[in-house]
């Protein structure tokens, strides 16, 4: 006999963007105990990024739900005892180390197409690994170099072997140095009792479906997909399977599924208010960001500097569970400059500046300088409250 699932849970809105915020840790009591390590076991990616303006979008995530921790712990938290690996989950990501065995599926698919882009020397792969076994960690560099040219596409050898290896899941990045991939051969790396590839791709999507549902809160297929970038339909295949329930919100016009847990209690506490990366996963899937907040966001780092509208980086501002504005930063000596910021109002601007002095202050900076505010008007209040704040 079939078993039926059980019937929709129906939500507002409201109550989806609340379950969001409490999912991604921006709602209620941060748990300050469990840390750094706390807030990627319970998001279960977090992105990593070349730009670094503020600081880098890695520590920028566990900034906004745990405040000014220190820069050295959160890369301590990520690195110190393997408590993590980097590897292709919605982009380039930091993920819990004990989802190692979870994206076997990825590794055998990778092993599957072995010749990629990029025509590999007959012995490099061969001798990348056997210097690794011999000498390692070692950076692209140490192992002969990482680029043939000085275009930044143009990988040595060397480069594109240990990157096949990483992809293979034969080597890990064990650290960053200087931003560069410090790599270990992964039987040295990951612990013993995980180092296996035996779950079948099912079990390994099934795992991922639950745990995007959970730091999601609440999402549709596409969101829960995109998370770990699945296709629609691995996640179709195993969500009836993952402990996901159905729910349909309002507004949202799809159906859509949520963690049980997130369904059990109201969302209720204190609203985080802080400056968000661009590749928060709060923020980081434009449709789903719209849906929730009526907030268009893109990264225009990559656009060209006549065509972008909000700046480099702009940085969404949290504030009251909204999203009530942008900011677009950058650091002079030991003053953090506002570029351009856009508000939605004069009532966002205690809140905008509360982010930026708080931000200021985590990064060793003493002064804010507002250059461009979009609504003239809202200079003099900024003005004023950012004075107070700095004292």
């Amino acid at each position: 006999m079939t078993t039926l699932p059980p019937p929709a849970t129906e939500l507002s809105a409201d109550e989806a963007r609340r379950i969001a915020l409490r999912a991604q840790g921006l709602l209620g009591a941060p748990d300050r105990r469990a840390g750094v390590r706390g807030v990627l076991r319970h998001l279960g990616a977090v992105q990593l990024d070349t730009i670094s303006v503020l600081a880098r979008s890695h520590e920028l995530i566990p900034y906004a739900r745990l405040g000014a921790v220190g820069r050295r712990t959160v890369e301590d938290a990520y690195w110190k005892d393997t408590r993590s690996f980097e590897y292709w989950s919605h982009a380039a990501c930091l993920l819990p180390v004990e989802e190692w065995p979870h994206f076997a599926f990825r590794r055998r698919a990778h092993r599957d197409r072995p010749h990629w882009n990029h025509a590999l020397p007959d012995g490099v792969y061969e001798q990348v690994v056997g210097q690794l076994r011999a000498e390692g960690p070692l950076t692209a560099t140490d192992l002969g170099g990482a680029k043939r040219t000085s275009e930044w596409w143009d990988w040595s050898g060397t480069k594109i072997a240990v990157e096949r290896a990483l992809m293979y899941g034969e080597v890990v990045c064990v650290e960053r140095r200087g931003w560069k991939r410090v790599y270990d051969l992964a039987e040295r790396a990951i612990p013993a009792p995980l180092l296996h590839d035996d779950l079948d791709d099912a079990e390994c999507v099934r795992r991922l479906v639950a745990l995007a549902g959970r730091a999601l809160g609440v999402g549709t297929r596409a969101d829960i997909a995109d998370y770990h970038r699945l296709r629609g339909e691995q996640v179709d295949a195993v969500i009836a399977d993952s402990g996901l329930v159905p729910v349909t919100v309002a507004g949202w016009g799809r159906p859509a599924w949520a963690d049980p847990a997130a369904l059990e209690t109201v969302p209720r506490g204190r609203h985080r208010t802080t400056l968000l990366s661009p590749f928060d996963s709060l923020v980081w899937e434009r449709a789903r960001t719209e849906r929730i907040f009526g907030f268009t966001h893109r990264l225009e780092a990559y656009v060209p500097k006549q065509k972008r509208v909000h700046g480099y980086f702009a940085m969404p501002v949290l504030a009251g569970g909204r999203l009530v504005g942008r900011v677009d930063p950058a650091r002079e000596g030991r003053t953090l400059v506002v570029k351009q910021i856009t508000l939605d109002g004069a009532g966002a601007a205690p809140a905008a500046a509360r982010a930026l002095t708080e931000a200021a202050s985590w990064v060793d900076c003493v002064d804010v300088r507002l250059e461009r505010v979009e609504a003239p008007e809202l200079r003099e209040p900024l003005t004023r409250e950012l004075a107070r704040l700095l004292g």
